[in-house]
């Protein structure tokens, strides 16, 4: 009878061994650090530190976001002035995960997670990376994320001669982006005929060809269209000239540019297409 007590004990210690080693090989951590990497310019040989920056702008903002089954587990945000800007470190549990990245130097930036959104009192350059990973005892600490431009760029460049007394350019899309659904990667945020007024330098009175005006939006890969129209002020807010255009093409990591008489009536705008903003970086190591 001893015996038989003594196998069974045998037997439930065996099966909860086993139990035990099961749940340490499903449940557990591990401590990654991401380093952001994207359309990026590149520091200079021997720079401790990542800038984040693109066309010679550093990025602001660094949102990382880590979803687990469609519901956020953790979130974190970096600034510029974190000295460890651009290589954030989480601690995920095994699993699969989608941990969402945006990098933008948009102004006023508002993060909703009711609505898994970000927007911008005022759009710029930004990027973006859905990055999924399965968490196990093997995972790598180590992670280099590729972040994708979901920005888009109008520029407007004014070719004839800049009058006395022009204060302001107004440029006035139709419709424009404002906002990144961070789950989708899909420009959100639409908002109708809002102006983004650029003050016009002193020192460009009487120029000739010198004026351009950007603005950046946020858009998805699929390209659209809309309306833009073109307004100069004097600085009693008065019209000095406008153009408009009709159906100008956006889409994700492309500046269309448009080029034309503003103040007098020698011609009307064309659109040129810029194509991908930068060539690619080659090395070898």
């Amino acid at each position: 009878m001893k015996k038989n007590i003594f196998w069974l004990m045998g037997i439930v210690a065996m099966l909860a061994a086993c139990e035990s080693d099961n749940d340490l090989a499903t449940a557990g951590q591990v401590k990654m650090t991401f380093s952001v990497q994207g359309d990026f310019d590149v520091p200079e040989f021997g720079t401790m530190t990542r800038a984040l920056t693109a066309d010679g702008k550093q990025m602001t903002d660094l949102w990382v976001l880590d979803y687990v089954d469609g519901t956020l587990v953790q979130q974190l945000h970096q600034t510029a002035e974190d000295e460890d800007f651009g290589t954030p470190t989480m601690t995920l549990d095994y699993g699969s995960h989608h941990v969402y990245f945006v990098a933008s130097r948009g102004k006023t930036p508002t993060l909703s997670t009711a609505t898994h959104t970000i927007m911008w009192a005022s759009t710029s350059d930004t990027f973006y990376k859905d990055y999924s990973v399965n968490v196990t005892s093997g995972t790598s600490a180590s992670h280099s994320v590729t972040m994708e431009r979901v920005a888009t760029k109008l520029t407007v460049a004014i070719l004839d001669e800049i009058p006395a007394g022009a204060a302001t350019i107004e440029l006035t899309p139709a419709t424009w982006y404002y906002g990144l659904d961070y789950v989708t990667g899909t420009a959100t945020g639409a908002m109708t005929s809002e102006p983004r007024v650029m003050n016009i330098p002193a020192s460009y009175i009487g120029t000739t060809g010198e004026v351009t005006a950007s603005i950046f939006g946020i858009s998805g890969t699929a390209k659209w269209t809309t309306d833009v129209t073109i307004v100069a002020r004097d600085g009693d807010d008065d019209i000095l000239g406008q153009a408009t255009v009709e159906d100008a093409p956006f889409v994700a990591n492309r500046s269309t540019k448009y080029s034309g008489n503003l103040f007098s009536s020698g011609g009307a705008f064309a659109l040129s297409l810029n194509g991908e903003w930068d060539e690619e970086l080659a090395g070898t190591w």
